[in-house]
Formats: structure tokens, C-alpha cells, sequence
């Protein structure tokens, strides 16, 4: 990931000290792209301090953080965005804010909504909240490509588009985006929004597509594919996506949105059959099952704005596939006690 450069802003708050090191608090940091970032961040950016605040839900796992989690300068609080008191104390001294904190499945939304609006609406206000009050200096929320909805060809989703999103954990997403302007034009809030693709790498919960597959063909159990697999995906690796964030932290404009992908679309069913190659199972273990309500069929984005900040995606899709499922392979130890695959059938 490329963070070279980042610093905390200029923007005026509290007195700095030419040797005072930036302070960032990465809310969801114990999940999949949240630790990435925070483990990279605390790695890489010479002299910067990472506070990492998690309610370590099922797909939060302090085993994503136990590189970092000693080293001097990183902190973890165990707390939930959604309480006021956990989000001040883990927020106060801090120059940044990235949100990565979010209940992120569609399935699961379908289910239990309520969880999704808690978080995703209610638990972004109360973290805007605390950086109006505490005057950070730039507060980062991190969404995704569908809240724009199922788009149709040859159309690319621009930042200005309306939002449609068709599903609870979408329309929670849009709603946290929204919460997030709300404050930035009302209060003076430096926020910036990111909606990235379909992400995928190293430890992600094996509940969306690739890592549910891949986990599912190295135990040789069944692929259920919604539908007829022809769904549209863009593939973003988390190592482009948080080098995306980092771009917008850095050199992006408050009250600005930068949609994040490579421009590349995938349906389903190759992803699928890449996955059945790398791993040499049998196709047999394909199961086509009904499709879910509401399944939108082509996400795709322009990411011009992005790019203009000088970000763009180094990782072949084919070549960060293979990356993956090989880490899988090598840890089987993390994954298999998840339990993992009741919600579990891919974007």
C-alpha cells in the first residue's frame, strides 16, 4: 500500500508541535479492509499513532491486528461506535477519523435490518458527532458501490448520481453517506466519502463471494451461486482499496465523494470458474440456488475523481486472485474456526 506521504492535514484545531505524530483512530480496524489499513498505516507512515476502536462482532477478529497489536503508538479499544462515551474517549486527541465500522453483509441485512441501521446510520452520527465536537481534522467515511443501485450498461455510477439502493444494507450505507454530508454542510465537519468495489485478499470473512468459495472448494463442499452467476462485479483488492483511502485522506477535498474500483467488470460464474482452476476441484460442486430479492445485477464505477488525486489500482485481478487463495491455503488456521457459511452465498 502506498502511504507515503500522509500526514495529518493542516486545518485548524489545536496548537501541533513540529514533532507531534499524527494520531488516527480507525473505527471497525479489527475487520477485513479496516485492519489492513490500520496494520499498514502503523507500519508504514513514520511516527503515526493508531487507535483502533471494534466491537469485534463475528467478522471482527483481534487475530487481523496481532502483528501490530504491541507495537508502540497502537492502541485497540474494545467499544462499540454506537455508544457515545466508547467514541469520544477512543476519538479524543485524534488529528484523523477513517470509518470503516459497519455491518456489511446484504444477506444478513435481509434478515435483521435493524442491526444495519443501528450501526451503519445511527452509529455514524454519533461518530460525526464527536468529531464536530473534538474538531478533527478530517473524518473519512468508508462506503460502497451500491448505493447507486443495480446499474445498467454501458453506464458508470458517478459520485453525483442518485443513490438507489435496493437493499437494507445499502440503503444503511446510503444513509451513513448522507449522515456524513448532513454535518459536514451543517456544521462544518471535514468529511470525505469513499465507495469502493467489491473488495477482496487476505482475511475476509468467508461470507462474501471469493473467500466463501475458496474456503468452500479447499474443503471440497458445495459453490452455491445465486441465480444464473451472471451478476457484474467490479474486484478491487484491499491493498488498492486502502492505498485509495489513503489518496482521499490525503489530497482529497472536504465534503468530496471518490468512488474506488478498477474499471473492470467479472461476472459470477468466471470468478467461479478461476476459483475451480486455481484449486483444481471439480466444477460438479457448482449449485445454482434461487436468487435473492432484490439482487442487483451490475455494479460499475467511474473513478476519474479518484485517479485525479494520483490513485490507481496496481493489481491485477488474476494475479491477486491466485495471491489469495493461496493465503487461504496457507491459513487454514484462521478460517476454520470461524464456523462460517450460513449467510454466505457472495454479492
Amino acid at each position: 500500500m502506498r502511504f507515503s506521504g500522509l500526514q495529518a492535514p493542516r486545518v485548524a484545531r489545536r496548537p501541533r508541535q513540529g514533532g507531534d505524530p499524527m494520531r488516527m483512530l480507525v473505527t471497525g480496524g479489527a475487520g477485513f479492509i479496516g485492519s489492513h489499513f490500520a496494520r499498514t498505516a502503523a507500519d508504514r507512515v513514520p511516527g503515526v499513532e493508531v487507535v483502533v476502536l471494534d466491537t469485534l462482532t463475528y467478522a471482527g477478529n483481534l487475530r487481523n491486528l496481532e502483528t501490530v497489536l504491541d507495537r508502540p503508538g497502537f492502541t485497540f479499544i474494545h467499544g462499540d461506535i454506537c455508544d457515545r462515551e466508547s467514541a469520544r474517549r477512543a476519538m479524543d486527541g485524534c488529528d484523523v477519523v477513517v470509518n470503516f465500522a459497519a455491518e456489511t453483509h446484504v444477506d444478513r441485512s435481509i434478515l435483521d435490518s435493524g442491526a444495519f441501521v443501528q450501526t451503519d446510520v445511527d452509529g455514524t452520527r454519533v461518530l460525526l458527532e464527536a468529531a464536530r465536537d473534538l474538531g478533527v481534522q478530517r473524518f473519512l467515511q468508508v462506503s460502497t458501490d451500491e448505493v447507486y443501485g443495480n446499474v445498467e450498461p454501458p453506464h458508470r455510477s458517478d459520485e453525483t448520481d442518485p443513490l438507489r439502493p435496493r437493499s437494507p444494507y445499502s440503503a444503511s450505507k446510503a444513509g451513513g453517506d448522507l449522515m456524513a454530508l448532513a454535518y459536514h454542510h451543517t456544521s462544518g465537519v471535514p468529511v470525505l466519502i469513499t465507495r469502493g468495489s467489491n473488495t477482496y485478499g487476505p482475511y475476509q470473512y468467508p461470507e462474501k463471494l471469493i473467500p466463501l468459495f475458496v474456503t468452500n472448494a479447499l474443503d471440497g463442499k458445495p459453490l452455491p451461486v445465486y441465480g444464473d452467476g451472471l451478476q457484474r462485479r467490479d474486484w478491487l483488492h484491499v491493498e488498492d482499496h486502502c492505498a485509495g483511502i489513503a489518496a482521499v485522506l490525503q489530497r482529497g477535498e472536504p465534503g468530496g465523494i471518490y468512488n474506488l474500483g478498477t474499471g473492470q467488470e467479472h461476472p459470477n460464474l468466471e470468478v467461479i470458474d478461476e476459483i475451480i482452476r486455481l484449486t483444481g476441484v471439480s466444477r460438479s460442486l457448482v449449485r445454482h440456488v434461487p436468487d435473492r430479492p432484490g439482487h442487483d445485477r451490475r455494479y460499475a464505477l467511474n473513478t476519474s475523481r479518484a485517479r485525479a488525486l494520483g490513485w490507481q489500482p496496481r493489481i491485477p485481478f488474476e494475479e491477486g486472485l491466485e495471491e489469495t487463495i493461496r493465503w487461504y491455503g496457507d491459513n487454514r488456521s484462521w478460517w476454520e474456526p470461524l464456523g462460517a457459511g450460513e449467510h454466505a452465498r457472495g454479492r
